[in-house]
């Protein structure tokens, strides 16, 4: 039962070269599909209240955040991390909570009070209140990877 199996071998001298693949060809026989995220992600959020995320005065307040800097770092105080909250009702009372990097900052009694007038100047807000925490305290871990790169964290 011991059959001998045989491969055969045969010898050339060349072989001629596979057609070679063109973009051409393949704009022809392939299509691109319609990418269904771009829509979804350039869309805004429809009938957000001004107050929420998105909404008009939130946002208004956040930019207007993202104008006072820290004096002793060249970093916006929002990405900076002292921001913990931004709260807006529907009649315009805007609350802000936020912290200071230490609770013996040169600018400890001067930072809420520019918080509390750059806030209320934003259309839309009627009355503007900040209030100062320092639990949970400040860490470098706050900041956003914008302002790490600032600083050359990242």
């Amino acid at each position: 039962m011991n059959e001998e199996r045989r491969i055969e071998v045969e010898e050339v001298d060349a072989v001629a070269a596979p057609p070679r693949a063109r973009v051409e060809d393949a704009r022809e026989t392939f299509e691109r599909k319609r990418d269904y995220l771009d829509g979804f992600l350039s869309q805004k959020p429809t009938d957000v209240p001004n107050g929420e995320p998105g909404g008009a005065t939130y946002d208004a307040i956040i930019d207007a955040l993202k104008d006072i800097y820290d004096p002793e770092i060249p970093v916006n105080i929002y990405d900076l991390g002292l921001i913990y909250n931004v709260e807006v009702t529907d009649a315009g009372h805007a609350v802000v909570t936020m912290t200071l990097t230490t609770p013996h900052c040169p600018v400890a009694e001067s930072m809420p009070a520019e918080v509390e007038l750059r806030v209320g100047a934003v259309p839309g807000v009627g009355h503007a209140e900040v209030n100062l925490v320092w639990d949970p305290p400040w860490d470098p871990a706050k900041m956003s990877d914008e302002a790490r790169l600032e600083l050359g964290m990242l």
